[in-house]
Order: C-alpha cells, then structure tokens, then sequence
C-alpha cells in the first residue's frame, strides 16, 4: 500500500513538473511566426531615386569628365546633418535639398542641408518629392514654394525641382492614368513658374516617364534632370534632346546620391541667374 501511495505521489509530482516546465517553454519559446510586416515605407520617407535601382538596376559609372561637368549632390532627411566641406573639398559644387513631399512633410534638417552648401560657396536650391494621388499639382507647388522651394536671383540659387517618379507608397503611376498624370504634372509646374519667375527642373527617369505619361513630349522647355545609374544618361524622355542634370549614382562618396550638371562651374551659375 505505502509503495503504491509513494508511486502515485512521485507521478503527481512528475505531472506538475512537466506542467510547470511546459509553461516555462512556452514563455520563453520564441513567438509563432506571424505574417510578414507590411513593406510600405511611412509616407515622407521618399527620396529622390528612392525606385531607380528596383526597376532601372544600376551599371557603371560615367567617366571622369569634370573639365566638361560639374559634380552636385542631392539629400534629405535621410542623410542628417551633412558634412558639406567634407563635400566640397572633394569637388561638389552644387546641392539640392529635399524641402517637401505631397502637402504632408517637411524635411526636418532642411535649415542644415540648404543653408550648408550655400555657405561653403555650393549652388543650392530644394525638390518637391511628388505624390500626384494626394493632392493637385498647383497645391503641391503652393506648399513646396511657401517651405523652402522658392528662387532667389542671387547667382547661387537654382530653380527648384520637381521628383517625380515611382510611387513608393503604391501603384506606381499614383493611380493615375497618363493624360492625368501629365495634366497633375502641368499644373505643378505652372503654378511654381507663377509664384517664382522660373521653370521648375524636372527629375524622372525615362522608364517611369513612359510607363506614367506615355512619354509625352511637351514639357521640354523645363529643364530635364535624368536619373540614371550607368555609364550614360541613355535614351531620353521625348522632347529633351539633351539633359541639364543627371543622377548617375546612389552610391557615391559622403552622400549616396551623386550628380553631374550638364556644363562647367560657370555655365552652373549662369543657369542659376536664370
């Protein structure tokens, strides 16, 4: 009897031991995987040719032909507080700074990255990150031109550029049919020729262009900045014969996104005064 009390007291404490340790397990067991997270990034994180390596990849880089161009950058929020002599000792001479996206954001370092270049003798201006599926065109360029978008006739301030380009929050035409697109496209540019005088610089790359606009041929008389990562700027969007600026890498030193203005340190500036 006692042996079968002792046996049925040593399985009960066995039984509760496993309980406890199950419990144990459980706790510390790593969760169940769940459904990946949602890769959407969180809207103003967008920076320009944020889509060029996803749908364009990258090739090599173009020869050195700074006699004939001149080096530029472009940087957001991404980049923080930028080292612009670092930039400058190395040969960069003109900047632009992400100031706005939709009506939604402005670029919080916005003061340090526009500011800076300017005061190390760059060229600066600003660029509107486009997103055509929240608001209209001309209330876009209200917002970019009363944050920081504007253009001064002072030699260092070039017009400042419309980026628009895949969507990085959806579809990537926003939504948006082709004549729609291009009609969003005109009212930006429109409105910001009225507020400052100026033609506003386009940026796009030519896949997105005519995948989105059809490649409409009617906005040459802006200039052209083409994104690219390759040895060329290659084939154009209809209408530009030529481009004015070309990013040709993500990659570059100091700050990703590397630049060349179509022309020399003095033609730089005498775009500049318009």
């Amino acid at each position: 009897m006692r042996i079968s009390i002792t046996a049925a007291l040593s399985r009960s404490r066995l039984l509760a031991a496993g309980t406890l340790l199950a419990a144990v397990s459980v706790h510390l067991s790593p969760p169940a995987a769940s459904a990946a997270p949602d890769p959407t990034p969180v809207r103003g994180s967008a920076v320009m040719g944020m889509g060029v390596l996803a749908h364009d990849g990258q090739g090599g880089l173009p020869a050195g032909t700074r006699a004939t161009k001149t080096e530029g950058v472009d940087v957001s929020s991404y980049q923080g507080n930028v080292a612009w002599s670092t930039l400058w000792d190395s040969g960069v001479r003109w900047a632009y700074t992400k100031a706005t996206e939709g009506t939604y954001y402005k670029n919080p370092y916005f003061t340090q990255q526009y500011s800076g270049p300017y005061n190390e003798g760059m060229v600066h201006a600003a660029y509107h990150f486009a997103t055509p599926d929240t608001t209209g065109g001309a209330t876009q360029a209200d917002y970019f031109v009363d944050r920081g978008g504007g253009w001064s006739n002072d030699g260092k301030t070039l017009p400042g550029a419309l980026d628009i380009e895949w969507n990085p929050y959806g579809d990537a035409c926003y939504g948006k049919s082709q004549s729609a697109m291009v009609t969003w496209i005109r009212n930006f540019l429109n409105r910001y020729k009225a507020r400052t005088g100026r033609a506003a610089v386009i940026y796009t790359a030519t896949t997105w262009w005519t995948q989105c606009t059809g490649d409409y041929a009617g906005f040459a008389a802006n200039p052209l900045w083409i994104a690219r990562y390759a040895s060329t700027a290659g084939t154009l969007p209809a209408g530009w014969t030529t481009y004015t600026m070309w990013q040709y890498t993500s990659t570059g030193p100091t700050v990703g996104d590397h630049d060349r203005f179509n022309g020399s340190t003095d033609k730089l500036k005498t775009f500049a005064r318009g």
